[in-house]
């Protein structure tokens, strides 16, 4: 293992460990500490869409559905096998693989359907989902489930967040990820390359369903009950605004999208439904001015947080120059 990848794992370890112990001895108030738990766990599910609706260009809207099916099994498995709380990161894992194989099953129809008639079958999967949920009384029925163990904490949110993002980048940088970004320059010309396009487009939607099948599972850990209207019209709104708020294809900007969105909600929380409004408005105004979200499509690295410190460091510097140079002038 290199020297840089030792430096990164001690600093995941140690971050790890000290949010663990933030959420112990209640250092942060827990009103904070949950509206940092809601921006890592949407920015895992803004990933999750991400790869499907920027990576691989492709209009879905079955992530709320998908969500349901991580959110519900995990939830089962915490109350009913698995319930020591040890077992918990198991349990949002088996929730997550649950959804993968719900992520397999939408990306069918997309070997033959594209564009707005897709859209409209993977909106579709999620109204199904959420009928589903409402007339089974297994579950809870319209009522939801309720008593479900609160394991959630900042610590397993931002530990699965920072996984999350390795594996995205590890995927992007494999040959699934080159497959993939050849699928969204176009789809033809990628078949006659050799690229299985079916195959790339099930692991795709397999994977992003996996992120946003946890993102499920650790929201309704963190409330300890989940109900079908969750996963519903409002959903399926605001995870699309996230991914194009932050901007597309930007893992970036997943994480900032996901972040800006949920403090300007709560911000705007004591006006009401005026706070949907304004919220809407701001999101147009972001989309004139910057098309590509708030990210621009680039990614925030060590290289380039060091290259912005030097630029400053450089403008600082003339501009101290310049005022030193003005006043010998005047004497």
């Amino acid at each position: 293992m290199s020297s840089k990848r030792t430096i990164n794992l001690a600093l995941l370890i140690i971050t790890t460990v000290v949010l663990f112990v933030i959420d112990h001895f209640q250092v942060v108030g827990a009103y904070y500490l949950q509206i940092a738990q809601y921006i890592g766990i949407y920015a895992i599910m803004v990933l999750g869409i991400n790869l499907v609706n920027g990576y691989l260009g492709i209009f879905s809207l079955g992530h709320a559905g998908i969500m349901a099916v991580g959110a519900y099994s995990s939830a089962l498995i915490s109350k009913y096998i698995f319930t020591d709380p040890m077992l918990f990161p198991l349990n949002i894992f088996l929730g997550g693989m649950i959804a993968l194989l719900a992520g397999f099953l939408i990306s069918i129809p997309s070997f033959k359907v594209r564009g707005d008639y897709l859209a409209i079958i993977t909106l579709g999967f999620t109204l199904i989902m959420k009928s589903v949920l409402t007339n089974i009384e297994f579950v809870g029925g319209a009522r939801g489930l309720r008593n479900i163990p609160a394991n959630t904490n900042i610590g397993w949110v931002f530990l699965w967040l920072v996984v999350a993002i390795l594996l995205v980048r590890m995927f992007i940088n494999s040959k699934y990820g080159r497959a993939t970004l050849a699928l969204h320059e176009d789809e033809v010309a990628a078949e006659l390359v050799s690229v299985d396009t079916k195959k790339t487009k099930m692991v795709v939607f397999g994977f992003s369903a996996f992120l946003i099948g946890v993102s499920g599972g650790l929201l309704t850990h963190l409330l300890s009950f989940t109900n079908p209207n969750t996963y519903g019209y409002v959903m399926v709104s605001e995870g699309l605004i996230m991914v194009y708020l932050g901007g597309i294809s930007s893992i970036t900007g997943s994480v900032l999208g996901a972040a800006v969105w949920t403090l300007l909600v709560e911000i705007l929380r004591p006006l009401g439904v005026w706070r949907w409004i304004i919220g809407a408005i701001l999101l147009i105004v972001v989309m004139i001015y910057r098309p590509g979200g708030l990210a621009g499509g680039t990614e925030l690295t060590t290289r380039n947080i060091k290259d912005f410190f030097t630029s400053l460091k450089k403008r600082v510097g003339s501009k101290s120059r310049s005022t030193v140079e003005s006043e010998s002038g005047k004497r």
